[in-house]
């Protein structure tokens, strides 16, 4: 990690981190400007020059940045021993919250990333992309998936629950009054009713 960034002011560093993660998340490595970038994070480009080197650089630091907060979010707020299906879902689903109301778009930049196809960015960042997946595939197969009736496909319903979740997060995250709590509120009730639905 970019020990000099972190002497920076708090407000500095996530308004840098924000920008950086939603110019990235909209438009991918390749397409991604930094001109953009200092634009949205209304800084020069010589400081962003001063702290990540160029574009790989910043790229390198945010997708470890966001993985790295992500996780931290997720060793908070899921349970170590918790396997019930829908209950550790509630719980990811918390994480991803929190990291929210810090990082709009720290879940679209992450989903972009997993996407990129763009070499540099993609030798990069692989390595640590892998482990992410592996993380939240290994909390995706702690789920007791006996609850659910006979021919009934759980990973499908985990994949209904995501897709919705990333469509509700889309479309807020949009809005110039994006609030991760009222994201989080429809997203829970979203949850609770596929629960009802496949469970009763």
């Amino acid at each position: 990690m970019n020990e000099r960034f972190f002497e920076l002011k708090k407000e500095k560093q996530e308004r840098m981190i924000n920008a950086a993660l939603k110019v990235f998340a909209e438009h991918g490595y390749y397409h991604s400007s930094t001109d953009e970038i200092v634009k949205t994070a209304n800084i020069s480009k010589g400081l962003l020059f001063h702290y990540f080197g160029n574009k790989i650089g910043l790229y390198s630091f945010l997708y470890d940045y966001a993985t790295r907060s992500v996780t931290l979010e997720l060793s908070t707020h899921v349970e170590k021993n918790e396997t019930g299906y829908f209950e550790l879902y509630k719980q990811v689903l918390m994480a991803k919250g929190d990291a929210l109301k810090r990082f709009p778009y720290i879940f679209a930049f992450l989903k972009k990333a997993d996407e990129e196809t763009d070499s540099a960015a993609v030798e990069e960042i692989s390595e640590r992309r892998d482990k992410y997946s592996r993380i939240m595939q290994a909390l995706k197969e702690r789920a007791d998936i006996t609850v659910f009736s006979k021919g009934m496909d759980y990973n499908k319903i985990w994949d209904i629950l995501d897709y919705t979740v990333e469509g509700l997060l889309e479309k807020n995250i949009r809005s110039e009054s994006f609030r991760a709590d009222l994201f989080m509120e429809e997203a829970s009730e979203y949850v609770d009713m596929v629960q009802k639905m496949v469970l009763t």
